[in-house]
């Protein structure tokens, strides 16, 4: 029978190779305390390492999901703020109008009614130049162009491109519901009907102040006027109708982001009590195998002196 004769060298190195591994298993430990996450490498559970992957490249989606709707949505606010400012415009040069068809008035009066007209389409203008985040808004896909020009031409500079935002896999949504050109049209050079024409032709006919001008101020130029702020309301609704349904994707959005951090919680995130009575425990087995290797070195250091 062969004995295997246990020298004190390697009891030294089974001691040092016992300490390396309590000390592995107290760093595993204390990363996790400080950390607080139960997955520190992926070897530590590749499955769950797959799955936390996947919940964070969801959540990473669903993030910039809700990046996209909330710029649709202040898209929306900035546009029906510039909508109802023109809308107030509007009403403004209906009363105009109204006051200047009346004989009583004057040609003068009427004259000056026309240059608060011509105001009041600069000013509309100017509104339709709105911008959010340096884009110009009714521009349609060119949005570093002024759709207008305040104080020149009626020339619409925008296109008729639609801009969409990805609000959903496979889901997409128009954010620029209303374009200038198909509002405010291009004066009466195209002789469009729309608003700026629509202004136009009443500060011409207060100027002229013919019966026959006065005649069509009373009645074609306000019929006109009417279904031009009608057109507008229209357009405001369709504006809310969007915000209304953006609103209601961001709710959604926001639920599946608190969902997908819960799962992605439960699967990466230790439990701290039982990480830090881990690490305790690990702490006093380290300390312990120190404590013995310490007296096991002593014991052949004065034998060698021996």
């Amino acid at each position: 029978m062969t004995y295997l004769r246990i020298t004190e060298s390697m009891v030294e190195r089974s001691s040092l190779a016992d300490i390396q591994s309590a000390a592995r298993r107290l760093a595993d430990a204390q990363r996790r305390v400080s950390s607080g996450r139960d997955l520190v490498r992926p070897s530590d559970d590749p499955l769950r390492a797959a799955k936390a992957i996947s919940l964070r490249n969801e959540l990473a989606l669903v993030g910039e999901l809700r990046g996209n709707v909330d710029d649709a949505i202040n898209w929306q606010e900035v546009a029906d703020r510039a909508l109802s400012n023109i809308g107030d415009y509007l009403q403004r040069a209906r009363e105009l109008i109204v006051q200047g068809a009346n004989d009583p008035v004057g040609q003068r009066g009427r004259e000056a009614i026309a240059t608060e007209i011509d105001q009041i389409i600069d000013a509309i203008k100017q509104e339709a130049n709105a911008t959010y985040a340096g884009r110009y808004i009714f521009a349609g896909t060119a949005t570093q162009t002024a759709p207008y020009t305040p104080g020149g031409p009626d020339t619409y500079n925008g296109d008729a491109g639609v801009i969409e935002r990805t609000i959903g896999p496979g889901v997409r949504i128009p954010v620029n519901v209303v374009r200038g050109g198909a509002l405010l049209g291009q004066g009466q050079v195209a002789n469009d009907g729309l608003i700026l024409d629509t202004l136009r032709d009443a500060a011409d006919q207060l100027r002229n102040g013919t019966p026959a001008d006065l005649n069509a101020l009373r009645s074609t130029t306000l019929q006109a006027l009417d279904r031009n702020i009608d057109e507008l309301s229209r357009a405001r609704a369709e504006i809310g109708a969007t915000q209304r349904r953006l609103e209601a994707a961001g709710s959604r959005l926001a639920d599946l982001e608190l969902t997908v951090r819960t799962l992605s919680s439960q699967t990466e995130d230790a439990d701290m009590a039982e990480a830090i009575t881990t690490f305790a425990s690990q702490l006093t087995a380290y300390q312990a195998a120190l404590r013995a290797t310490a007296s096991i070195v002593q014991t052949s250091l004065l034998n060698f002196l021996r």
